[in-house]
Protein backbone atom coordinates (compact mmCIF):
# COMPACT_ATOMS: atom_id res chain seq x y z
CA UNK A 1 0.00 0.00 0.00
CA UNK A 2 1.43 3.31 -1.09
CA UNK A 3 1.07 6.03 1.52
CA UNK A 4 2.94 8.80 -0.30
CA UNK A 5 1.70 10.30 -3.56
CA UNK A 6 3.71 13.03 -5.28
CA UNK A 7 2.28 15.32 -7.92
CA UNK A 8 2.76 18.71 -9.52
CA UNK A 9 5.57 17.95 -11.90
CA UNK A 10 5.67 19.51 -15.32
CA UNK A 11 7.73 21.47 -17.77
CA UNK A 12 9.07 24.92 -17.01
CA UNK A 13 11.64 27.22 -18.51
CA UNK A 14 14.98 28.00 -16.95
CA UNK A 15 14.41 30.55 -14.23
CA UNK A 16 10.85 29.42 -13.69
CA UNK A 17 9.11 28.03 -10.63
CA UNK A 18 7.16 24.92 -9.80
CA UNK A 19 5.44 23.57 -6.71
CA UNK A 20 5.30 19.87 -6.01
CA UNK A 21 2.90 18.25 -3.57
CA UNK A 22 3.15 15.05 -1.59
CA UNK A 23 0.10 13.61 0.12
CA UNK A 24 0.85 11.28 3.00
CA UNK A 25 -2.08 9.10 3.96
CA UNK A 26 -0.34 8.25 7.24
CA UNK A 27 -0.53 11.93 8.30
CA UNK A 28 2.76 13.65 8.48
CA UNK A 29 2.72 14.30 12.20
CA UNK A 30 3.25 10.60 12.83
CA UNK A 31 6.53 10.91 10.94
CA UNK A 32 9.98 11.95 12.10
CA UNK A 33 11.25 13.37 8.82
CA UNK A 34 9.95 13.87 5.32
CA UNK A 35 12.10 14.60 2.34
CA UNK A 36 12.18 15.37 -1.33
CA UNK A 37 14.60 13.64 -3.64
CA UNK A 38 15.58 14.00 -7.25
CA UNK A 39 16.71 11.27 -9.59
CA UNK A 40 17.93 11.41 -13.15
CA UNK A 41 18.43 8.47 -15.46
CA UNK A 42 21.34 6.33 -14.41
CA UNK A 43 21.95 8.29 -11.23
CA UNK A 44 21.14 7.56 -7.62
CA UNK A 45 18.54 9.61 -5.84
CA UNK A 46 19.79 12.81 -4.25
CA UNK A 47 18.12 14.74 -1.50
CA UNK A 48 16.94 18.29 -2.18
CA UNK A 49 15.32 19.04 1.14
CA UNK A 50 14.02 17.62 4.39
CA UNK A 51 11.30 18.71 6.81
CA UNK A 52 10.63 17.79 10.42
CA UNK A 53 6.82 17.96 10.69
CA UNK A 54 6.96 18.34 14.46
CA UNK A 55 9.67 20.98 14.81
CA UNK A 56 9.11 22.63 11.42
CA UNK A 57 12.87 22.51 10.91
CA UNK A 58 14.10 22.22 7.34
CA UNK A 59 17.44 21.27 5.82
CA UNK A 60 18.72 21.80 2.28
CA UNK A 61 21.88 20.97 0.38
CA UNK A 62 23.86 23.98 -0.79
CA UNK A 63 22.88 23.38 -4.41
CA UNK A 64 19.24 24.33 -3.75
CA UNK A 65 19.36 26.37 -0.56
CA UNK A 66 17.67 29.70 -1.06
CA UNK A 67 15.80 28.46 -4.13
CA UNK A 68 13.84 25.47 -2.83
CA UNK A 69 11.45 25.61 0.12
CA UNK A 70 9.68 22.76 1.87
CA UNK A 71 6.49 23.35 3.78
CA UNK A 72 3.48 21.41 4.92
CA UNK A 73 -0.23 22.00 5.17
CA UNK A 74 -0.94 22.76 8.82
CA UNK A 75 -4.68 22.33 8.36
CA UNK A 76 -4.70 18.83 6.92
CA UNK A 77 -1.37 17.56 8.28
CA UNK A 78 -1.22 15.27 5.29
CA UNK A 79 0.44 17.30 2.56
CA UNK A 80 4.01 18.41 2.09
CA UNK A 81 5.13 20.83 -0.59
CA UNK A 82 8.35 21.59 -2.41
CA UNK A 83 8.38 25.07 -3.89
CA UNK A 84 11.16 25.36 -6.45
CA UNK A 85 12.26 28.72 -7.84
CA UNK A 86 15.00 29.89 -10.21
CA UNK A 87 15.10 26.46 -11.78
CA UNK A 88 18.20 25.61 -13.77
CA UNK A 89 19.29 22.95 -16.22
CA UNK A 90 20.66 21.05 -13.19
CA UNK A 91 17.21 20.57 -11.66
CA UNK A 92 15.21 18.34 -14.02
CA UNK A 93 14.49 14.77 -13.07
CA UNK A 94 11.96 12.61 -11.31
CA UNK A 95 11.14 13.99 -7.88
CA UNK A 96 10.13 11.65 -5.08
CA UNK A 97 8.86 12.29 -1.61
CA UNK A 98 9.80 9.95 1.18
CA UNK A 99 9.35 9.53 4.89
CA UNK A 100 11.40 8.38 7.85
CA UNK A 101 8.65 7.15 10.13
CA UNK A 102 10.65 6.15 13.18
CA UNK A 103 11.79 8.72 15.72
CA UNK A 104 15.40 7.59 15.92
CA UNK A 105 18.76 9.08 15.09
CA UNK A 106 19.52 9.17 11.40
CA UNK A 107 21.91 6.46 10.28
CA UNK A 108 23.50 8.39 7.45
CA UNK A 109 24.66 11.98 7.27
CA UNK A 110 23.58 14.41 5.95
CA UNK A 111 19.94 14.24 6.90
CA UNK A 112 18.92 14.24 3.23
CA UNK A 113 20.79 11.00 2.50
CA UNK A 114 18.14 8.80 0.83
CA UNK A 115 19.22 5.80 2.89
CA UNK A 116 17.57 7.35 5.94
CA UNK A 117 14.13 7.03 4.34
CA UNK A 118 12.23 3.76 4.11
CA UNK A 119 8.82 4.87 2.84
CA UNK A 120 8.73 6.08 -0.73
CA UNK A 121 6.04 7.20 -3.10
CA UNK A 122 6.02 7.27 -6.86
CA UNK A 123 7.81 10.16 -8.53
CA UNK A 124 6.70 13.15 -10.51
CA UNK A 125 8.63 14.34 -13.56
CA UNK A 126 10.13 17.82 -13.73
CA UNK A 127 11.50 19.13 -17.00
CA UNK A 128 13.41 22.39 -17.35
CA UNK A 129 13.86 23.82 -20.82
CA UNK A 130 16.10 26.64 -21.97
Amino acid sequence: QVHLVASGGGSVEVGGSLRLSCVDSSTIFSTDLMGWFRQTQGQTRAGVGVLSPKSYSTWYPASVKGRFTISHDNASNTTMYLHMTSLTSENPGVYYCAAKRTFTEIEHSPVWDPRNYKSWGQGTQVTVSS
